[in-house]
């Protein structure tokens, strides 16, 4: 009997310390972690969301002192980046609240997160667990050049994200919901603007994770621009007046004009682009116009015949129209 008795000690003993390796390999707040750190690593995006305090809405953002508005785009496997080498470090228990520490490589980029789970009931006698602060955060981004970007190489339009839709406005942060941990590569790759792009890493769950991108005219836009700059200055050229309308360049005399002034233009502006709030400039460049008249003096009555350069200065301005298309106004120096 007593080696019956022993026996069913070490039965039960054995039995408690197998349900404890199977419930701390399951069913505890590491093994929780652990689970949805997997999904994110095999990009199951759409499963992630489904564990137990993931999701948040407008009222938790607002508490968290997050936009309300912020967009779920970014919450998909198409923008996830590569998350490997997870492993967790340490299990803090204070109270209620458990605080798991992980260390991790997201995209490349070495990164440590503690995430913090509380009790949600149970399965049979197995506890279950939830986030009791959601794992995601919200990316404040800011692209100044272009209103289409892409992050992780996911294809995006601030017109199709923002809570204003049509309207939104192109130098407003945008509120986008990320997965932490998780590397976000924010670029512009358009005809008209490009940028090689910033990365930042998303390792703190429910913060803000401001994020400014200044997109850079391509050569191919700077083309076009000179293209068209040419092509007015040279539509300017052909008024036979002295002060061609709405053109930066004209002559001015004291006496009488005795033929019509014949224009040309003999030195083209170099354009440069720059970025100019929600569009582009036209930086100020030197160019030559020619002009050949005949004045008549008007204390005389002789006449003169001028051919001269005259030198002018030309800038402009460049909107970013909603079909793409971009609208040059060219300007001279008095309407800079």
């Amino acid at each position: 009997m007593t080696m019956l008795a022993i026996v069913g000690v070490l039965l039960i003993a054995a039995a408690v310390a197998a349900f404890g390796a199977i419930q701390q390999q399951f069913y505890s707040p590491t093994a929780f972690v652990e689970r949805y750190l997997g999904m994110l690593s095999s990009g199951r995006a759409a499963e992630a969301l489904t564990v137990p305090g993931v999701r948040v809405d407008s009222a938790q953002l607002e508490a968290a002192g997050l936009p309300a508005t912020a967009s779920e785009a970014l919450l998909r496997k198409a923008a996830l980046a590569p998350l490997t080498d997870a492993e967790v470090v340490s299990e803090t228990v204070d109270g209620a609240i458990t605080a798991v520490t992980v260390r991790y490589e997201a995209g490349g980029y070495p990164g440590t997160t503690t995430f913090h789970v509380e009790r949600d009931g149970s399965v049979g006698i197995a506890p279950t667990w939830r986030f009791s602060t959601s794992p995601l955060a919200v990316m404040q981004l800011v692209v100044k050049g272009s209103m289409q970007f892409t992050v992780n190489g996911f294809e995006l339009d601030k017109r199709q994200v923002s809570a204003e839709g049509a309207d939104a406005d192109p130098l407003a942060p945008l509120p986008l919901l990320v997965f932490s941990p998780g590397v976000y590569s924010v670029a512009v790759d358009t005809a008209i603007s490009a940028t090689p792009g910033v990365a930042v890493l998303s390792d703190a769950p429910l913060h803000s994770i401001p994020v400014e991108v200044q997109a850079q005219a391509t050569e191919e836009f700077v083309a076009v621009v000179q293209e068209k700059v040419e092509e007015f200055l040279t539509a300017c050229a052909t008024q036979q007046v002295l002060q061609p309308t709405a053109c930066p360049f004209g002559y001015v005399v004291q006496d009488r004009i005795d033929s019509l002034p014949q224009w040309s233009i003999a030195q083209q502006p170099r354009v440069e682009v720059e970025p100019e709030g929600a569009g582009w400039s036209i930086v100020p460049a030197q160019a030559v116009a020619h002009i050949d008249v005949a004045i008549r003096s008007l204390f005389d009555g002789s006449v003169s015949q001028v051919s001269e350069d005259v030198p002018f200065v030309v800038g402009g301005r460049i909107s970013v129209l909603p079909d793409g298309t971009a609208s040059i106004v060219v300007t001279g120096p008095d309407t800079q």
